[in-house]
């Protein structure tokens, strides 16, 4: 006969009350049960258990999986992408409008989109070595009131100079976004990590589109300050959203706030049903210089993945904004890609010439070629995965190169968008594949400055870009498009020779 104690006599829904010498038997269903982390008995309140086993952060993210607290982690930091997509895509927008409006020369206009971008070149690392020395969660948090701000008041400026001041600091703030994704990589397992963060690109094409859509329809009706105060309104909302963003657990422990790292990892748990590891948070972990330069070339195999990482957001950078503006040209101007002789080139010269915004017809036509983007998010989440990260952004990249230069024929209307569409998706599939990469081949004391600086390059490229796509391209078609073509070579040989690949990597 079995001991009124023995276990096997109970469910597992039974709960044992013992009461001096009476034992009450209360049953309760699952549902009942409020789910808590799992601590083992011998654990303290600080997290403390058994001395023989230890974890750190991203072991115990790996435990205990993908759950709801990845999704709503992953929805607010979305929300951020197609916040800032929207001051992002309108400055192909703004710049073709306000070039007839003001009388703007072409480097006028081009200056437009170069000093959002100086500002993103000066701010990024900025706020890469806050996030560092401070926290993801409050750099992210501050830049995004910025962005709001400083988008707000420009809409009132008098002129060109006030616009490109209030632009500029603009870009200085969006130089912060990139905590977002650092955020949201070092909350998610390894296995995953790759196709959610992929996934993220999927909210900023939901915001280039509605920003194009808006344009479309404010444009013509309202005129340019009204957009720009619309498109301003998103990083409200965000500004809001970010404080149920909690801080990253391995920043809490690459900090030493031990308890913090804890009390996220409990939330976890409970937000999951998932328990935590058996055993304690790992605590002797050695705590490394926060926010330095200096430890991104500490090591020969970390500095040469610097200087690859750093090109290769260039060329990124570079490639894309550029598409992004030559397809606003090459709408608005109802020019060919052809290559011109004679007398053909200087009806060319004339088209680019004359002051021409964007009508219905063009704003479908940049519509369209940015879904193009989403292709390049399947085929990026099939591959990354699978074939890695090099293989994905070397092959996307050399993809993109033959588009280029295949828009050297003789092609317009729906064969040209068709170009450009495939070229807009292999461009943004391999910038989010570099966006998967970055983070993870940075150990955590310095992958904050790390993205940080390589966001900086890359915002170089975007610097230069506009004097190609608006300059350049009214003096020389050809020019344009063998320069895009051969960037986007060397990019693919970057991505080939870079000496890690991080698929499957656990987070250092």
């Amino acid at each position: 006969m079995a001991s009124l104690f023995d276990e096997s006599t109970f469910t597992d829904t039974d709960v044992i009350i013992k009461d001096g010498d009476d034992v009450i038997f209360k049953e309760e269903t699952l549902a009942e049960v409020e789910p808590q982390p799992y601590l083992n008995t011998s654990e303290d309140s600080n997290g403390t258990g058994t001395k023989d086993q230890e974890y750190t952060v991203q072991e115990a993210v790996d435990a205990m999986g993908f759950g709801w607290f990845q999704v709503k982690i992953s929805f607010i930091v979305g929300f951020n992408w197609m916040a800032d997509a929207f001051e992002i895509m309108l400055l192909s927008v703004l710049s073709d409008k306000l070039r007839c409006e003001w009388d703007l020369y072409p480097y006028q206009q081009a200056l437009l989109t170069t000093f959002v971008f100086t500002g993103y070149f000066i701010g990024a690392p900025l706020w890469g070595m806050m996030g560092d020395k401070f926290g993801r969660k409050k750099t992210l948090a501050l830049c995004s009131f910025y962005i709001f701000y400083f988008g707000f008041l420009s809409s009132f400026s008098p002129n060109l100079i006030w616009l490109l001041i209030l632009r500029g600091l603009l870009g200085a703030s969006l130089g912060g976004t990139s905590q977002s994704v650092i955020i949201c990589a070092e909350f998610l397992p390894s296995k995953s990590r790759g196709l959610c963060l992929v996934c993220l690109e999927a909210f900023w094409v939901i915001g280039v589109c509605l920003e194009i859509t808006l344009a479309m329809v404010v444009m013509p009706t309202l005129g340019w300050r009204y957009l720009l105060i619309f498109s301003s309104f998103p990083l409200v909302i965000f500004v809001v959203l970010v404080t149920f963003l909690p801080e990253s657990a391995s920043y809490q422990q690459a900090s030493g706030n031990w308890s913090g790292a804890m009390a996220t990892l409990e939330d976890i748990s409970r937000t999951n049903k998932k328990p935590l590891p058996p055993g304690k948070l790992k605590r002797n972990a050695e705590l490394k210089p926060k926010g330095s330069i200096r430890e991104l070339f500490s090591t020969k195999l970390l500095a040469m993945t610097t200087v690859i990482l750093i090109n290769l957001w260039f060329c990124n950078a570079f490639l894309y904004y550029g598409n992004v503006l030559l397809s606003a040209e090459l709408f608005s101007s109802g020019v060919t890609s052809c290559v011109s002789t004679g007398n053909n080139s200087t009806t060319e010269l004339e088209c680019f010439s004359a002051c021409k915004s964007l009508d219905t017809q063009g704003y479908v036509g940049l519509l369209v070629s940015s879904l193009g983007e989403i292709p390049g998010i399947l085929l990026t989440l099939f591959m990354i995965d699978t074939a890695g990260r090099k293989l994905t952004m070397g092959l996307e990249m050399l993809v993109c190169a033959v588009f280029s230069f295949l828009l050297l024929m003789c092609v317009d209307g729906i064969p040209q968008m068709i170009f450009i569409f495939v070229i807009r998706g292999m461009i943004s599939g391999a910038f989010q594949a570099l966006y998967v990469y970055t983070p993870e081949v940075f150990p955590t004391n310095v992958r904050s400055v790390g993205l940080g600086w390589c966001v900086a390059f890359s915002k170089l490229g975007s610097i230069v870009t506009p004097f190609v796509a608006q300059v350049l391209i009214k003096q020389s078609v050809f020019m344009t498009f063998c320069v895009y073509g051969g960037c986007a070579v060397f990019a693919s040989l970057l991505a080939f020779i870079l000496p890690v690949e991080t698929k499957g990597r656990t987070l250092k």
